[in-house]
């Protein structure tokens, strides 16, 4: 497939036909999914694998099929599933929890099953919780980037139930990003944390289903902190069908329904690893939380924009484009103030270095205006920048001169490495 074009409208060649000719009557056709998620291959086949068991289930909204029924709802209406237990993580299992709430344990108003919260007090199911299941099975919506907490909550469920003899089923989604993306170095020791579980890159290139048979192949969960004796469950994956690697998510024609506040769109999954991190520091840099680009701006009142974009534009970064832009936010500490920065897309996305675009911008900021150090400005930040890196080297050696020659080499230092240890893993071409 040809490299994607990305914040634009990419448009498939079409062939006009008269008003009167059969050839323009079927115009739903291209709305028809190409790819069927794990759920629907699932309900395909009878829901073999759960027949017979006592179900748990760890959702949230995103946890759909193509004409938008919950997993939720299909596996409570199917007779051949006794569904007995919902697990909600960050956001809950209807989403009806904004970003960073608590949440809480419940009742579900639709089905009336009991909700156990995963993103409150505890974060791994406790004996209890489980208590009473043969198997638990996780359908959410992945995004392709090591920080966001749901493959946390997939790998301390995994954990869970590997002390209880408890089976796992992972319904497979697809990876927004493709399956051929790599990038960031892995997780050191003392770095892990909910935003870090793994020893895996920022962006892994994996779906949701071959990274958890990584992990539980390889020992690589060993709990939030990672320090724990990695455990093996037992563990089943159903594949997705007509999904392959070069494939983003538009291609594959499915409904996006945002897993999380703060990802709205598709294209707000490939912007997440491009702005997240730098969006850890407070009073520095807003990235578009608050309006109507999540993660696709860089800004802030003190920009000269057109400056930004031309110390940008000099850097000559392969498949990426920047443009000037001024916005008031509706929401947040720039709440109502008129901000100035960039707006950038993604001309080629398998050539652009998604995650260090985010620190490009830091050192053009940096360059043009020296004070503006966000490692000083937010300084109660740090420790969540570390855990979000993975790593204290990228901050100890980016804050001295702002400058991504200095850490471009060891972001990158793994990437090779864990492609060849996650190929045997791959169920997609």
């Amino acid at each position: 497939m040809a490299a994607a074009l990305l914040l634009s409208c990419r448009t498939q060649a079409s062939r006009e036909a008269p008003a009167s000719s059969p050839a323009a009557l079927p115009v739903t056709t291209s709305s028809v999914p190409v790819v069927k998620v794990g759920i629907e291959v699932l309900e395909s086949k009878g829901f073999e694998g759960l027949k017979g068991k006592r179900v748990g289930l760890v959702t949230n909204p995103s946890g759909v099929d193509h004409e938008l029924r919950s997993t939720i709802d299909i596996l409570h209406a199917a007779p051949e599933v006794n569904l007995t237990k919902l697990f909600a993580p960050e956001h809950g299992v209807r989403g009806d929890i904004y970003a960073g709430g608590r949440v809480e344990d419940g009742k579900d108003p639709v089905t009336g099953l009991p909700v156990f919260s995963l993103y409150g007090a505890t974060r791994k199911p406790t004996p209890e919780m489980i208590s009473g299941l043969d198997i638990v099975v996780y359908d959410i919506q992945d995004i392709g980037s090591r920080s966001y907490t749901f493959i946390s909550t997939l790998g301390l469920v995994m954990r869970a139930c590997a002390e209880q003899g408890i089976e796992v089923m992972v319904l497979d989604r697809p990876n927004p990003l493709g399956g051929n993306k790599v990038e960031g170095s892995i997780v050191e020791d003392g770095f892990h944390s909910f935003v870090s579980e793994f020893k895996i890159p920022y962006i892994y290139g994996l779906t949701v289903g071959e990274l958890a048979t990584l992990i539980n192949e390889e020992g690589l969960n060993c709990g939030e902190k990672g320090n724990e004796k990695p455990l093996k469950c037992e563990l089943s994956v159903v594949p997705m069908e007509g999904w392959h690697r070069d494939m983003l998510y538009e291609d594959t024609k499915l409904p996006w329904v945002l897993p999380s506040p703060n990802i709205p769109y598709p294209q707000s999954a490939i912007n997440y690893p491009s702005a997240g991190i730098v969006g850890e520091f407070q009073g520095y840099l807003n990235i578009g939380i608050g309006y109507t680009l999540p993660f696709g701006v860089f800004a802030a009142e003190w920009i000269d924009a057109d400056k930004l974009k031309a110390r940008l534009d000099s850097y000559q970064l392969p498949g990426i484009a920047f443009r000037t832009i001024h916005f008031k936010p509706f929401s947040g500490s720039a709440q109502g103030k008129l901000i100035h920065g960039v707006q950038y897309h993604y001309t080629d996305f398998e050539a652009a270095c998604c995650t260090l675009t985010q620190f490009y911008v830091m050192q053009a900021v940096g360059e043009l205006y020296p004070s503006k150090n966000p490692f000083k400005l937010s300084s109660g930040r740090i420790g969540m920048f570390d855990k979000v890196c993975g790593t204290d080297y990228v901050r100890t050696n980016f804050e001295k001169r702002l400058k991504v020659e200095d850490i471009a080499d060891y972001w990158s230092k793994d990437v090779y490495s864990f492609k060849e240890l996650s190929r045997k893993y791959l169920m997609y071409e």
